[in-house]
């Protein structure tokens, strides 16, 4: 693997040499898993993890987000250890907004954590409601039939996005969703990112979600698990569906496929 020290850029997130056991050490999930993202000026980077099921893709996502303290090894965060006063932000599959406020009230409430006065952060939040395409929604329910599952996921992009504009984890976020509001999502939070510029660490399951979003992907083994490939996907920095049918779209897809499927049977687990 690489080494992680050797880097010409800010990291921006680091893990080293991370493990996790739940049992006292006698078996471990993680283990040697290091991870360095460096902070690309004026653009940000679009990270993608995928991975064997169960392989602790999650779990790097809590440590990054403060959630969880891994058994042993470091979390960075700008070069310095994470501390409980890091704020970032995670959009999970499931919808995560409160239900009894509203769209509003959700994406402010970051920022009402960290002591921002009421008009400032509204005023905020309202930027950032209408950077998501949700403007004239502000006054509705986070909850559904309010508002669509595509429009709570983009609730918790905004919230997370106000609170820590830097930095964006996301969890299986579309996965839920049915395939055109999916794929409208990913158009929407591709231009977001070029816009915002934010680090972005999003796991997905879905390999052509994968190379269609990312710049770079991060594969895991399966347990004890830790990165066993690292891909940088050669494609224009504007994508649009049309990027789908380039012949090295194609070949990546069925590149990172046959990966996937190597690492099932050496961890002989049926897909």
């Amino acid at each position: 693997m690489t080494n992680f020290q050797d880097t010409k850029l800010n990291n921006i997130i680091e893990l080293r040499n991370v493990a996790q056991s739940y049992d006292g050490g006698k078996n471990y999930i993680l283990q040697d898993y290091n991870l360095l993202i460096e902070d690309k000026k004026d653009q940000g980077q679009f990270v993608v993890i995928l991975g064997v099921s169960g392989c602790g893709k999650s779990t790097v996502l809590r440590y990054i987000a403060g959630l969880q303290t891994p058994t042993k090894g470091e979390v960075l965060l700008n070069g310095k250890p994470r501390t409980e006063k890091d704020t970032v932000g995670m959009v999970f599959q499931k919808y995560s907004s409160m239900p009894w406020m509203t769209v509003l009230e959700n994406v402010a409430l970051g920022l009402k954590y960290q002591g921002v006065a009421k008009k400032e952060r509204e005023d905020r939040a309202r930027a950032m409601i209408e950077k998501v395409g949700l403007k004239g929604q502000e006054d509705k329910y986070a909850q559904y039939p309010s508002l669509s599952g595509g429009q709570l996921q983009r609730v918790a992009i905004a919230r997370s996005l106000l609170a820590n504009p830097k930095i964006l984890l996301m969890d299986e976020p579309f996965g839920a969703l049915d395939i055109n509001t999916r794929l409208r999502m990913q158009d929407m939070l591709a231009d977001i990112w070029r816009e915002v510029q934010p680090t972005i660490i999003f796991v997905t399951h879905d390999i052509a979600e994968a190379v269609y979003l990312g710049d770079d992907i991060y594969i895991m083994k399966a347990t004890p698990s830790k990165i066993v490939h690292h891909i940088k996907v050669d494609l224009p920095f504007e994508r649009d569906r049309f990027v789908k049918r380039d012949p090295k779209f194609i070949d990546l897809v069925y590149d990172i496929e046959d990966k996937m499927v190597n690492l099932y049977k050496e961890a002989n687990i049926e897909r």
